[in-house]
């Protein structure tokens, strides 16, 4: 019985985490939209990594596949919905290559900094590479009675400005992070 309790009470806790990571990731795209996609798309990718360096994996992936699909609901999501899951897919990437390539977030030494910088450098490339690929090159021309026009000012939001996004998001986590886990380790 006092098993089924404290699945219960970590289950409610991964549940209520989970849906408060997503309601700020929603809240933070509502609020900076007006101030463009690299304030937005930084802050996104922060919220990402913060949610899989403070939650766990698990957390950080739903995070990563619903906010994109949350945000076409609420109205800040993309044109067109036919991107939205190359977008989640985005997330994911980021999230598991960071998850592999940067386990040493709260370090304090050179060495493990250097390496989650380099880690996160990473995740950051592959997140780019891939929606780069992946929308830019694959989905955006299969995307029936879109405009050329459209299709070029769509395409340049995938292309650089995903990886100077990632990479900001990366660098605020860096510094967001350990403080976060300090906090944490002072709390308990």
């Amino acid at each position: 019985m006092n098993n089924n309790m404290n699945n219960m009470k970590n289950q409610t806790l991964f549940i209520t985490q989970t849906a408060v990571m997503i309601a700020l990731l929603l809240g933070v795209q509502f609020v900076t939209r007006p101030f463009g996609q690299f304030v937005t798309g930084s802050l996104v990718n922060l919220i990402l990594l913060v949610s899989l360096f403070m939650l766990g994996t698990a957390n950080g992936v739903i995070v990563a596949v619903v906010s994109p699909f949350m945000a076409l609901l609420a109205g800040i999501g993309p044109a067109f919905p036919q991107i939205v899951p190359f977008m989640a897919a985005g997330n994911v990437i980021l999230v598991i290559v960071a998850r592999f390539v940067s386990k040493n977030m709260a370090k304090s030494n050179m060495k493990d900094l250097i390496f989650s910088a380099i880690g996160l450098m990473i995740a950051s490339t592959a997140k780019f590479l891939f929606l780069w690929i992946a929308i830019v090159i694959i989905a955006l021309p299969l995307i029936p009675g879109i405009k050329e026009q459209q299709i070029a000012v769509i395409s340049v939001a995938f292309t650089w400005p995903q990886l100077v996004t990632a990479l900001i998001g990366s660098g605020l986590s860096m510094m967001v992070v350990p403080l976060l886990k300090r906090a944490k380790i002072k709390e308990a």
